[in-house]
């Protein structure tokens, strides 16, 4: 759904990016030659603004989606607006769409920012302009069951990310080729893939765009992020609070027999929060996980999310407040 206006600024390869403008959203003009359009030269992000009960509007970690930018457009070779700029332009982007920010409870307004190469390069190089965009749109659950438990696959014929590759920075070329496998897993009735590594096909990565965890007893293990996996800004989250309630976390290499043993299994991300997952299927094997009331997944739901909505007092310095 769109919403009124987008935020936009623009710097050459070598500056860096000053003060941006709001403007109407609408559509933008490339050259056919730009460097995102040929090469793929491009960033994004997500994170969301939400509404408190007095009508306050907050944003959730924003500098560590600026960090994660950062990192990117370094791998990407390419310009980045500051951590300060960036937070700037998403509480403008808030405001002046604020009309469209829903009620406490029924949903977020989704946050886009966008990093591309719109400057024209036909010869394989970085493009010599750079536009950073945000764009915003409300938003509710993201997976079509709500908040149902997803039925995840086991994908064995594509990879996701290969060692020393890019799937640890989202870069926009990450996401098209999930597309197929995805594809196929829902015409099968699953709500998404759970990708292995590329080089052995034994350990556990990602679902398409989530972190994935598993908990047996007070111990919750996820794939530790060793370049192949985007490190989550829910992730981090969920991974504090967990240690805070006195759970056992570790992040290291997790081999795929461990959802025969696994208690609970959930994901984790800004489009989906903390959801839960009811099954597994590896090898036409179909495995079951405990969800609802009283899980290790509703409580660390509920503890981020009241967080994020300002029901749970921030202690960690985690919220930022649009005004």
């Amino acid at each position: 759904m769109t919403t009124d206006y987008m935020y936009i600024t623009k710097c050459c390869e070598g500056q860096n990016f000053g003060q941006g403008q709001l403007s109407r959203y609408g559509n933008i003009e490339l050259s056919p030659s730009a460097g995102v359009l040929n090469y793929g030269q491009g960033l994004f992000e997500g994170t969301k603004a939400y509404r408190k009960e007095n009508g306050g509007l907050l944003l959730f970690r924003p500098e560590e989606n600026a960090i994660r930018m950062k990192i990117g457009a370094e791998r990407m070779c390419m310009a980045s607006p500051s951590i300060d700029n960036f937070v700037d332009a998403l509480k403008q982007t808030v405001l002046a769409n604020k009309r469209w920010v829903p009620p406490p409870g029924k949903g977020s307004l989704y946050l886009r920012p966008l990093l591309l190469g719109t400057g024209p390069v036909l010869g394989l190089a970085p493009a010599p302009q750079y536009t950073f965009l945000i764009f915003a749109s409300p938003v509710r659950n993201y997976f079509k069951e709500g908040s149902a438990p997803l039925n995840l696959y086991v994908e064995e014929n594509f990879d996701r990310a290969s060692s020393r590759g890019t799937g640890n920075v989202k870069t926009i070329s990450n996401y098209a080729p999930v597309l197929m496998a995805q594809i196929q897993a829902k015409k099968r009735g699953f709500s998404d893939v759970l990708y292995l590594d590329s080089a052995t096909k034994k350990n556990l990565e990602e679902v398409s765009s989530c972190n994935i965890f598993i908990a047996k007893g007070k111990c919750i293990s996820t794939p530790a992020t060793n370049g192949t996996i985007l490190s989550g800004i829910t992730r981090k989250s969920v991974i504090e609070i967990a240690r805070d309630h006195g759970y056992q976390v570790e992040e290291r290499v997790v081999n795929v027999d461990e959802l025969i043993e696994a208690d609970e299994v959930f994901c984790t991300g800004t489009a989906v929060g903390v959801a839960p997952v009811g099954s597994i299927t590896y090898q036409d094997k179909r495995m079951e996980y405990i969800t609802g009331s009283g899980t290790i997944c509703q409580e660390l739901n509920n503890t981020i999310s009241g967080i994020q909505t300002g029901t749970i007092e921030d202690k960690k310095g985690w919220i930022v407040e649009v005004d």
